[in-house]
């Protein structure tokens, strides 16, 4: 895995940029550790104090430093988009590479729950789910949900992977040899999609990342977390633009831009090197 990154960090801008980029979003959660504040605590500072020496980024309308309030909604989002996008990797994994291997019957009933899952309205469904279960929605019931819909795109790619390696000699003589179904899938076959599965974990977690701050600023998650979603809901609450207090705004934006960048590259990069022509191409070959 290291000599990847190594050799993307050579032959590919984008992924160096998204790189640094990341960087960037890990100095700031390493930095929330080290936060002089607590995450929910209010009135500590002067508020709506102007970004100068003293308060980086400024403060806010409820006396907190947004430099280390954007450190703490960095780590939490981050962790969030982290936490979804491993659970539906499981998920898709799973689903994909038996669906391809078992064929018959069972890729049939696989690929009807995965498709059924596909055309879900995402959006509104979450939503539901926030009024249903308003008093137990906490963050780890979210990323279950969120991760319950976010894995059916990927099985499909996995599985199409799984399909064509069901096919190959080494899974006839794995099979001749005695190897249960299992021992074939997690030795024989898992290794060839796990550079899809790192290109995919990228787009999944802008996606739920997006959905966590688009639920957030309309206020359908728990209000008292700080993350990017969260900050800018508080300052829409409390007209941060038209009090003239921009930087409370404009951090929690320039953040989500700087990770979804960063992610996007870091995607891109990925999906360009398991092209093998379009990464022989880039080297020269």
């Amino acid at each position: 895995m290291l000599t990847i990154v190594r050799d993307l960090a050579r032959q590919n801008l984008e992924f160096l940029c998204g790189l640094v980029l990341f960087a960037i979003i890990v100095a700031f959660i390493i930095a929330s550790y080290f936060s002089p504040y607590g995450a929910t605590d209010l009135y500590l500072l002067p508020p709506d104090m102007p970004p100068d020496g003293d308060y980086w980024f400024g403060t806010t309308s409820r006396g907190q430093d947004v430099f280390w309030q954007l450190a703490t909604a960095l780590r939490n989002t981050l962790y969030f988009g982290i936490g979804v996008a491993f659970l539906s990797r499981i998920i898709s994994l799973v689903v994909g590479l038996v669906a391809g291997y078992a064929g018959g019957a069972v890729d049939r009933a696989l690929m009807a729950i995965n498709d059924s899952v596909m055309v879900i309205p995402q959006f509104p469904l979450l939503i539901l789910f926030y009024f249903v279960l308003k008093d137990s929605m906490t963050w780890t019931v979210l990323i279950a949900i969120m991760a319950g819909l976010g894995w059916s795109y990927d099985a499909r790619l996995i599985r199409s992977v799984a399909v064509s390696l069901k096919s190959r000699p080494f899974t006839t003589q794995s099979v001749y040899s005695g190897m249960s179904m299992r021992k074939i899938l997690v030795q024989e076959h898992l290794p060839y999609v796990l550079p899809i599965v790192f290109a995919t974990t990228m787009n999944n977690m802008i996606w739920s990342i997006g959905m966590e701050i688009t639920l957030s600023v309309l206020g359908f998650t728990d209000i008292e977390t700080p993350t990017m979603g969260m900050m800018i809901y508080w300052a829409n609450a409390h007209s941060a633009l038209i009090a003239g207090n921009w930087w409370w705004v404009a951090a929690p934006v320039a953040a989500i831009v700087l990770l979804f960048m960063s992610l996007f590259l870091l995607s891109m990069s990925m999906n360009e090197y398991n092209d093998p022509r379009s990464r022989l191409n880039r080297m020269g070959g």
